[in-house]
């Protein structure tokens, strides 16, 4: 089973460096262009894009802000076939894992054409932390609902620590940090919804 997962996982990376390479391309940008415009390495976008290296959430989030996409619409590119479908039941759910930071990422309701939200449930290892630079689009709407744990979620200069239950309703427009604030993994539920 665990040898599945790391197919399954190898394949989406190599999906996920095509579709950057595709994006990127689409534009008519060297990786010199995208390196200056991202804040991220020649080499690093290089090896993501041959899927030497899967990259980090808080990488992917520079990528998604370049490209004005959500991390959800970037990663549906790659994981969703032609046409979505409105019923996903749970095991049909994408999972992508930052498994640098701890941080699991399932969509739950990923993004669809013609609809403006979408819904992902986050997992935080116990001393998980993740900083965001600039959201992916800028004003986007966020509602973040804790469902087990307790986390942390630093908008600009403001901190806000979220318990079981608690819910966090925001626009972005500037760095974001989420971290695991207990001894314990966090759950929550992300909404978000495009300006």
């Amino acid at each position: 089973m665990r040898q599945d997962a790391e197919l399954l996982d190898t394949r989406l990376d190599t999906r996920l460096g095509t579709r950057l390479a595709e994006l990127r391309a689409e534009r008519g940008w060297s990786l010199g262009d995208l390196a200056e415009r991202s804040g991220i390495s020649r080499s690093t976008l290089s090896r993501a894009e041959r899927a030497e290296i899967s990259p980090t959430a808080s990488t992917l989030n520079r990528l998604c802000a370049v490209y004005g996409r959500t991390m959800s619409r970037l990663l549906s590119e790659v994981e969703a076939d032609d046409e979505p479908v409105p019923l996903l039941r749970a095991a049909d759910q994408p999972v992508w894992a930052d498994r640098a930071s701890g941080f699991v990422r399932r969509s739950v309701s990923p993004p669809h054409p013609g609809l403006r939200g979408e819904l992902v449930e986050g997992r935080l290892a116990a001393g998980a932390d993740i900083a965001y630079d600039r959201p992916p689009v800028p004003g986007l709407e966020q509602h973040i609902w804790v469902l087990e744990g307790a986390l942390e979620v630093t908008a600009g200069e403001t901190a806000h620590r979220l318990e079981t239950g608690d819910c966090l309703r925001l626009r972005v427009w500037g760095p974001t940090r989420f971290r695991c604030a207990g001894d314990a993994e966090t759950r929550y539920a992300l909404a978000v919804v495009l300006p």
